[in-house]
């Protein structure tokens, strides 16, 4: 998968959320393989899209992206 699909299946899976999703959600609801996000592709989500990772329960972070203005 490059960077560019995995950018788009996860921006548009976060809009239609806005209370935001696990790893463990994205991951199993758009099919990813990787068991762990890749921190490179992580990071340049954050810069382009905006997305935010915020603790949820126990070890788990949401993901979420900022609305758009």
């Amino acid at each position: 998968m490059t960077y560019l699909l995995f950018k788009n299946l996860v921006q548009t899976d976060l809009r239609k959320r806005s209370t935001g999703k696990t790893w463990k959600e994205l991951k199993s609801d758009l099919a990813l393989l990787s068991d762990r996000p890749c921190p490179e592709w992580t990071k340049r989500l954050e810069r382009e899209i905006g997305l935010i990772r915020r603790k949820g329960t126990g070890r788990e972070l949401v993901w979420s992206v900022k609305k758009k203005r």
